[in-house]
């Protein structure tokens, strides 16, 4: 509401006063649920570049909507493991830089990610990516 002519507040100047304390952030259980629907992996399909990547050679896709804890585990279409990655930070995405466990770059295919939020439920998604051949020349 608008509050007109002398009031303390304000130096004796009009003013527009608001609340947004209905406005708060859910942060139930059911929510949190729903919420998991809404991971996603970017870019999919991955075609040798993303706008996450800083220089020719890197390689980087992002999982997004992540809950603050979560376990993120990439399969191969034959049930392979290729990494796991244990997310506990309040931000709601996780790079993967396109390698396995040892770090030896993954091959072009199709991957399950499988993220696991405990008592939130899973998610699966499905990713494909075309990596592109290392150019050395252009170093």
């Amino acid at each position: 509401p608008y509050a007109e002519g002398n009031t303390d507040k304000n130096n004796g100047r009009p003013a527009y006063y608001f609340n947004t304390e209905t406005f708060r952030p859910d942060y139930s259980q059911e929510h949190g649920k729903k919420a998991m629907e809404d991971i996603n992996i970017v870019p999919n399909p991955y075609y040798g570049f993303s706008k996450y990547e800083s220089s020719k050679i890197d390689n980087l896709v992002r999982i997004t909507n992540l809950p603050e804890k979560c376990d993120i585990s990439i399969y191969t279409l034959d049930g392979a493991l290729v990494r796991r990655i244990n997310k506990d930070n309040p931000t709601t995405f996780e790079d993967w830089n396109l390698t396995n466990h040892a770090d030896v770059p993954v091959a072009s295919g199709l991957y399950l990610i499988h993220i696991d939020g405990f008592d939130l439920g899973e998610k699966v998604l499905k990713w494909f990516g075309a990596m592109k051949r290392i150019d050395l020349d252009s170093f």
